[in-house]
């Protein structure tokens, strides 16, 4: 069963789609217990940071997610669900994050060639090859929608970037904890075989 976590952020009905049509058991859930016995856990979501972290606090969930990571069991962070596994956001100053992974989420820089927010498809590059990216060619392309992204601290843990206006690091992995900025449900093959790699992992 693959628990995808409900917080009233957007965007979640169509991973649970993408879940489904790749043959698995998608749940949308805020309960605990559905959440720690799941086999995967997808934290999606569009949205403004202190919104989103505020709502994880309200409905208990922070905890779990925090459990969830520690137990290993494969966790999939997308777009806002990545933002909020990191320390803090210059959308929300003074809200902390779940601080799960080191980094911080930055604004995008302004640019007169440059719309914010970044709508659009953008190819990867591949600084470290990670596991959701086997079978899938560097500069393949997905789909982005953000205003902000992550610097992460640890530059091992990124496995793919972009360039919009700056370096982004679009997507993380440390042990069966991933991230991407971009929106795999939204990408097409290439997204839906990114979601493919990610249900192929296996809990330690």
């Amino acid at each position: 069963m693959v628990a995808v976590i409900d917080y009233d952020a957007g965007n979640i009905r169509s991973v649970e789609k993408a879940v489904s049509a790749l043959g698995g058991q998608a749940v949308v859930t805020r309960n605990p217990k559905e959440i720690l016995s799941a086999d995967h856990v997808i934290l999606p979501g569009v949205g403004a940071f202190g919104d989103a972290m505020e709502k994880l606090h309200k409905y208990e969930l922070a905890e779990v997610i925090r459990e969830v990571t520690e137990r290993k069991t494969p966790f999939l962070g997308i777009c806002l669900g990545l933002q909020l596994l990191f320390e803090s956001s210059e959308e929300s100053e003074g809200v902390e994050g779940l601080g799960i992974l080191s980094g911080k989420i930055v604004r995008i820089p302004e640019s007169r060639d440059l719309k914010i927010p970044h709508i659009g498809w953008n190819a990867l590059s591949y600084p470290n090859r990670g596991r959701l990216f086997q079978g899938i060619p560097e500069q393949s392309y997905v789909y982005f929608v953000h205003s902000y992204y992550l610097q992460a601290k640890d530059a091992g843990l990124v496995k793919a970037t972009t360039n919009y206006g700056a370096l982004i690091h679009a997507s993380v992995e440390k042990d069966n904890l991933f991230a991407c900025q971009f929106h795999p449900e939204k990408s097409s093959e290439t997204g839906m075989r990114i979601l493919k790699n990610f249900l192929d992992v296996q809990a330690e």
